[in-house]
């Protein structure tokens, strides 16, 4: 069993900034799992607390079985990738892969062996020859993910691997990362500041803030119904709208129109109290007309995304001053900067927020069940 669990995890640096906060966290054997937050949350220190890369001021790490909080890095049994890869330059494909064998004092017969397998189940066969300098930066990055993989370690940890990469090639490397790790089966812990990159790939989430997690969940969870106004704003390519709002008996009065409260959360809201009402761009329909309990607005930016518009509209809010609402809409039905428009929340689809918190939110989703994967051994 690789699970990994962290109890009251703290890191203060010498300068006093806390940089984790008594983190709770448990990781299941087998299972993809992201640490999403913008810069300076503590994320990658997290990953690197993990590794022992980083000491631990207080609490406790476990992987599997074994406490590791007190252990240098090579008895923790895991394997990291960094953003830069850091390949040694000098050194062909093939002995970048062995290293970590080499210091493992495998002999090199068998360290060779074993980097010509990892290499061949990463399509690096015909590069074993090659030095860092001639590979780009796709293949470097198979290059790193096989140096980790050849030492079969419990735990794979991603520091942010696609960064370097552009556009065409982060999705390829995205697609062929989450397929590896469902065949190797290995525990993984991937640190990204990308929204995109965190939905498409883990198997959950958690959401960082300042050194404290906000919300752990899968990534429809974390999507759909975040925890708060912070995960709200920062998860989806596009941020939730967040519209302050008054109760008004089963009611909302939300920008100037009134809106019925969802259903989940009728009965917890006291008639009067000013709370948030949260609605993501892509659960809105946008009407050139006038239509019965919409948000009613001016259209100031169109963004033409490809196959749907992202456009911005200014609508009424307390005391007349402006507030933005953005909704999705469809190619070929864009309006036009100036216009007027009417957009309608789905069924369903809309949230309220009190004091920075979901109204009626659940509790974090349990630790999925052990998954067995194809090659896996740790």
């Amino acid at each position: 069993m690789s699970a990994i669990t962290l109890r009251e995890l703290t890191k203060v640096y010498p300068n006093g900034v806390r940089a984790l906060d008594a983190l709770d966290l448990e990781i299941a054997d087998g299972e993809f799992f992201a640490l999403l937050g913008p810069s300076g949350c503590g994320k990658t220190t997290l990953l690197r607390t993990i590794a022992g890369l980083e000491l631990a001021s207080a609490g406790s790490v476990r992987i599997g079985e074994r406490a590791v909080t007190n252990l240098p890095p090579g008895q923790r049994d895991v394997a990291m990738v960094f953003q830069d890869y850091a390949l040694f330059p000098h050194m062909t494909v093939r002995d970048n892969i062995a290293y970590p064998l080499r210091i493992k004092k495998v002999g090199k017969a068998a360290r060779h062996d074993k980097a010509a397998a990892t290499a061949d189940e990463l399509g690096l066969s015909a590069l074993l020859d090659r030095r860092p300098g001639q590979l780009s930066g796709g293949q470097q990055q198979r290059v790193a993910l096989a140096r980790a993989m050849a030492c079969h370690p419990q735990v794979f940890l991603l520091d942010e691997p696609l960064s370097n990469l552009d556009a065409r090639l982060r999705l390829e490397a995205r697609t062929f990362l989450k397929r590896l790790q469902r065949e190797l089966g290995v525990t993984t812990v991937f640190v990204t500041h990308d929204q995109a990159e965190a939905l498409a790939l883990a198997d959950r989430i958690a959401v960082m803030e300042g050194g404290r997690i906000r919300q752990v969940g899968t990534p429809t969870e974390v999507f759909r119904r975040p925890a708060n106004t912070f995960v709200a704003g920062f998860i989806g390519s596009t941020p939730m709208n967040l519209v302050p709002a008054r109760v008004h008996g089963d009611e909302l009065a939300v920008a100037g129109v009134r809106l019925p409260v969802p259903e989940d959360v009728r009965g917890e809201l006291t008639d009067g109290e000013q709370v948030v009402y949260g609605v993501r761009p892509e659960y809105l329909d946008y009407s050139p007309e006038p239509v019965p309990e919409a948000l009613t607005g001016q259209v100031v930016v169109v963004e033409n995304l490809g196959s749907f518009s992202l456009v911005s509209l200014d609508v009424p809010g307390e005391d007349d001053a402006a507030t933005s609402v953005q909704v999705v809409v469809p190619e070929g039905r864009e309006p036009d900067p100036g216009d007027t428009g009417w957009v309608v929340p789905r069924p369903g689809r809309s949230l309220v927020y009190r004091d920075g918190e979901l109204v009626g939110g659940e509790k974090a989703a349990p630790v999925p069940a052990p998954r067995t994967g194809v090659g896996a051994d740790a």
